[in-house]
């Protein structure tokens, strides 16, 4: 099993950034992939970024040439920063992970087996 601890989270003005961090622990002596993941109230959960265990990332639409997933794989910590965020970033960011490879239909579908309890972030105009 993989626990994961959010932290980073909280309110920004439009055009500003933040960054997010996210604690892994347990069993990460076998190779995992990590992955953020957001959900605004009203709306479904939505992939954000991935980075697999290679050192392989992807990014999603959400915030495409603005977030930035980051990995210190030795030290089991998963960063996202979040540059220029705009109202609609406005979400619960939650940090999950995955024994299986994740970048692609488990990123897109959100079937992770592990996951944080979320940090909120939120922007104002």
């Amino acid at each position: 099993q993989i626990h994961l601890v959010e932290s980073g989270g909280g309110s920004v003005q439009a055009g500003g950034s933040l960054r997010l961090s996210c604690a892994a622990s347990g069993n990460t002596a076998v190779n995992y992939c990590m992955a953020w993941f957001r959900q605004a109230p009203g709306q479904e959960r939505e992939g954000v970024a991935g980075f697999d265990s290679d050192g392989v990332t992807a990014h999603l639409d959400p915030g495409k040439g603005r977030f930035t997933i980051s990995r210190d794989i030795p030290n089991n910590f998963l960063y996202l920063q979040m540059d220029n965020l705009k109202p609609e970033d406005t979400a619960r960011y939650y940090c999950a992970a995955d024994y299986r490879y994740c970048l692609g239909t488990l990123l897109l579908s959100g079937d992770f087996g592990y996951w944080g309890r979320g940090t909120q972030v939120t922007v104002f105009s």
